[in-house]
């Protein structure tokens, strides 16, 4: 990508995860500012395909689902075809994996971009050998937007999600939700058991919130219904579950909270990056490598440090998850109320 005078649209193959697809959006805003006249495009699962309406910069989002476990030789070559028709130019591909590199290569786009990774020799053009001298995943991802060997910023633009008002009064007539709520939204789910702090921990935290004033809206997919289900019958009046909608409904919502307070999980990294005060919490993942890179209200883990912690397990190979079960949720609490008083004066009273 070295020629200014190219007018062609450029293809970003990001990770797929929804936060690190977020995380993804740096490499656009990278991309934007060295070619503003080149439109740029995101290969998109169908599930992460809605948050490109969310992200300036981004033309549009081209969605397919490649299974993650096979092959998939007939998918790639049907991918293969979308992608020759748009004519792409460059291709800067994210993942390490040599079947995110595949279907670019059929394509024929002339100019494929990426670490060297998993035995991609033959389908990249435009290798970089330095990715293990970044230690960050920003790092690698934003770096295949410069030229080769060219020294990294010292900071890069953040990640960006931004809701307009008309998707927002939208949300709000079909949700009943009159403008001007304040509410803290509780996102409990996240990929791996080990990563969730206890849903009763949510629970009381909801509960509590709700007794000082405030909206409490649970938000996730359809796999966190049984957690809402669990809050709703502990924390009574004042809750909210929008769980089970559309991930793009899930993102506007927390656009709309006045804080939210969510796990490890791309719910915090979209929370971030629509500059929602956001309170994450930690236990066998180290916030100081998968926290999301936008500023958040509070970083939430077990104090003091666990030996056992950051294992980056899925389930806790002790058995006894400490490192979520003994972060109380009075804590969780205090944090919200810390966020909430730096937004607006008090709106929760002391708790009874």
């Amino acid at each position: 990508m070295n020629k200014e005078s190219d007018r062609r649209p450029i293809l970003i193959v990001p990770y797929m995860w929804i936060g690190d697809f977020v995380r993804c959006h740096s490499v656009v805003r990278v991309v934007n500012e060295r070619f503003p006249d080149r439109p740029i495009d995101m290969l998109a699962s169908k599930l992460t395909a809605s948050l490109t309406a969310f992200m300036p910069g981004v033309r549009k989002a081209i969605a397919f689902d490649i299974p993650r476990k096979k092959a998939a030789f007939p998918e790639n070559f049907a991918l293969a075809k979308i992608l020759r028709e748009e004519k792409y130019g460059s291709a800067l591909i994210m993942p390490r994996k040599w079947k995110a590199a595949f279907a670019p290569w059929l394509a024929g786009i002339p100019e494929r971009t990426g670490v060297f990774g998993e035995g991609r020799l033959l389908l990249l053009n435009d290798i970089r050998w330095d990715e293990k001298s970044h230690k960050r995943m920003i790092d690698q991802s934003c770096a295949l937007a410069l030229p080769k060997h060219a020294p990294l910023p010292p900071r890069w633009p953040l990640p960006q999600l931004v809701v307009s008002e008309i998707q927002a009064d939208e949300w709000r007539g079909r949700m009943s939700v009159a403008k001007g709520t304040r509410a803290v939204a509780l996102a409990p789910g996240s990929v791996g058991e080990a990563k969730r702090w206890p849903v009763a921990y949510y629970a009381e935290t909801a509960k509590q919130l709700a007794q000082g004033g405030v909206e409490v809206w649970i938000i996730g997919g359809p796999d966190e219904k049984t957690f809402a289900k669990e809050i709703l019958e502990h924390a009574g009046q004042g809750v909210r579950d929008f769980t089970g909608g559309k991930l793009s409904d899930g993102v506007i919502a927390l656009s709309l909270a006045s804080a939210v307070v969510a796990n490890d999980s791309g719910l915090l990294h979209v929370s971030a990056a629509l500059g929602v005060p956001a309170i994450g919490i930690f236990g066998p993942t180290d916030p100081a490598k998968w926290a999301p890179i936008n500023p958040v209200a509070d970083i939430v883990t077990h104090e003091p440090l666990l030996d056992c912690q950051f294992c980056m397990q899925y389930v806790c190979p002790l058995q006894h998850h400490n490192c979520m079960r003994e972060i109380p949720a009075s804590r969780v609490v205090e944090s919200v109320k810390r966020a909430l008083t730096a937004n607006f004066a008090t709106i929760l009273s002391p708790s009874p």
